[in-house]
């Protein structure tokens, strides 16, 4: 996805500026002061670089700028992110990016007039421009993303080891698991041996308690009530109680009855009384049974429910809970003996898996190792023609240590250079010449091709200090690695400005009380112009010009 345009408000000289870019080369010339780093320094705040007050333009009140980008494919980078993000993109819709600054600092950015944080935008303007110069500090020059470029470049299918690293992880967790289930167990195995006999000799039940108290309350009222039970029982039944002096009367009138018929009716009645107070006896018996007060059995409950009760407290669940927790208890300390076993399979099982790990991740070591050597032939055959013949280029693939290892694999990759004969080798980043860096980059670039990093690059004054063949392979460099990408560069060089396919021309302008930075879009007349100025300087010759179309020809 392309850079498509730029539209800079009130950024230091700038006033107003929309600009428009294309696929392929585009060179951005000027003399010096002119305002080119501006022109860049507008796009990194777009991109997220850290917002700088000193951007905005002398008596504004803010600044502002909008990149503008191709619609991103699905599987970009920048699609991912931004929806891993929660920011809303419909199909086909162009990638708006906002960043507005105010005079005092305060800075706020929006994607599609969504707002993000600067965090976010740095991370999304990186997987879409490359900025090389000489402070640069990402893409290329940030070894975390050296691997990736490595195996892009070499091929090199990291797939299986990341299948083997998850399953050698999984298996690893579940045998941390059983070993503190088994550490956990056998750090209570005395307690839990003592439970466990405790509660099976005390046999609890459930719905055990609940019974136990009913009973209880039964002998309870048993007791308050065998006295007034006794009483009525001698009352009722005794010798002389109620229902003998009936039966006595009911004999005697059942004598006599035959003699007098007036006696028949109350012969019935007493044979009815006699009858109900018999039933009552009955149920004088059953109720006295039913209540039977006994004193051994009586304590014998309370002593069950006592300690029922004392046992639920001490471990802390209720009584009817009792039975299923010695059941628990008691698997747990079956786990102690099984659980030794289950563990030494997990072990078993966990080396099995991080051997393959191993194996897997030492393939794609091979795999890494001959890429590098590969890749660092192609940058080396890419220096001597960029006037960097004694500098030494090499990818270091060098193990990490167990804790580090990963998805990918168990390398560190990083570039590495040497920028003079017997000078140590150290990170790209290292290099104190911008120019120079910026033409390692633009090898290792060239070297890379296709295989991975932002859709478009810039390069800031990638041929300083050099001229003649060096910037004509400079060039030619650019221009190759135009085809796969959109290159941006600034140059002073006629030979590089030559290669482009489009041409923008930045140049100051003053009024009596205004300096401003403008920037112009060249056509072939003009462009054969500024090419000859480029060559000749500020009086421009017959022999420039020819020059000049001569480079636009080539």
């Amino acid at each position: 996805m392309l850079l498509t345009s730029l539209a800079i408000r009130n950024v230091v000289l700038i006033e107003a500026l929309d600009l428009e870019f294309g696929a392929g080369l585009s060179v951005l010339t000027g003399e010096t002061g002119a305002g080119k780093s501006i022109l860049l320094d507008s796009l990194g705040l777009a991109l997220g670089a850290r917002a700088d007050s000193g951007l905005v333009r002398n008596g504004e009140a803010q600044a502002s700028v909008v990149a503008a980008f191709e619609p991103p494919a699905a599987d970009h980078p920048a699609a991912t992110l931004l929806a891993d993000n929660g920011i809303d993109m419909e199909p086909g819709e162009p990638l708006l990016i906002r960043r507005t600054l105010k005079a005092d600092g305060g800075s706020r950015a929006f994607v599609n007039d969504q707002p993000c944080s600067a965090a976010l935008l740095r991370e999304l303007g990186g997987s879409l421009v490359e900025i090389h110069g000489q402070h640069d500090d990402r893409g290329l020059l940030n070894p975390r993303g050296h691997r990736a470029l490595l195996d892009s470049y070499g091929r090199c299918e990291a797939g299986a080891v990341a299948v083997a690293h998850a399953a050698w992880r999984t298996a690893a967790s579940a045998l941390a698991q059983a070993r503190e289930m088994v550490e956990n167990a056998a750090r209570d195995r005395d307690y839990l041996i003592h439970a466990v006999d405790e509660l099976r000799t005390f046999a609890p039940e459930a719905g055990e308690e609940a019974t136990l108290a009913e009973e209880r309350a039964t002998m309870q009222k048993g007791a308050r009530l065998a006295d007034d039970l006794s009483a009525v029982s001698d009352c009722l039944t005794g010798s002389d109680g109620g229902l003998a002096q009936l039966r006595q009367a009911a004999r005697r009138l059942d004598r006599i009855a035959g003699e007098e018929p007036l006696l028949t009716a109350v012969l019935e009645a007493l044979d009815r009384a006699v009858a109900e107070a018999g039933e009552a006896e009955d149920r004088l018996v059953e109720a006295a049974e039913a209540l039977s007060f006994d004193p051994a059995r009586l304590d014998a409950i309370e002593t069950r429910l006592f300690d029922l009760r004392g046992l639920a407290r001490k471990h802390q669940v209720a009584p009817d809970d009792l039975a299923a927790l010695g059941e628990e208890m008691a698997a747990k300390l079956a786990a102690i003996e099984g659980g030794e076993e289950h563990v030494a399979a997990l072990e078993a099982d966990v080396a099995q898996k991080a051997d393959a790990y191993r194996a897997a991740a030492k393939a794609l070591s091979g795999e890494r190792q001959l890429a590098a050597g590969r890749l660092d032939a192609a940058v080396a055959g890419e220096l001597a023609p960029l006037k960097l013949d004694a500098a030494r280029f090499r990818t270091i693939v060098a193990p990490l240590d167990e804790g580090q290892w990963s998805a990918q694999g168990m390398d560190r990759v990083e570039f590495e250079i040497s920028t003079n004969p017997g000078a140590p080798f150290a990170p790209l980043a290292k290099i104190a010449s911008g120019g120079e860096l910026s033409r390692f980059i633009l090898a290792l670039k060239v070297a890379l091709a296709e295989r991975g990093g932002a859709d478009t690059l810039i390069f800031d004054e990638i041929d300083r200090g050099v001229g003649g063949a060096v910037a004509d392979a400079i060039g030619e460099r650019l221009s190759r690695l135009a085809r796969s990408n959109q290159i941006l560069v600034v140059t002073h060089s006629p030979q590089v400005a030559a290669r482009g396919a489009g041409h923008l021309l930045i140049a100051k302008s003053s009024d009596s009380t205004v300096t401003r930075t403008g920037v112009h879009a060249l056509d072939d007349a003009e462009r054969r112009e500024e090419i000859a100025r480029m060559l000749s300087g500020a009086e421009i010759t017959a022999e420039a010009r020819a020059q000049a179309e001569r480079l636009l020809e080539a």
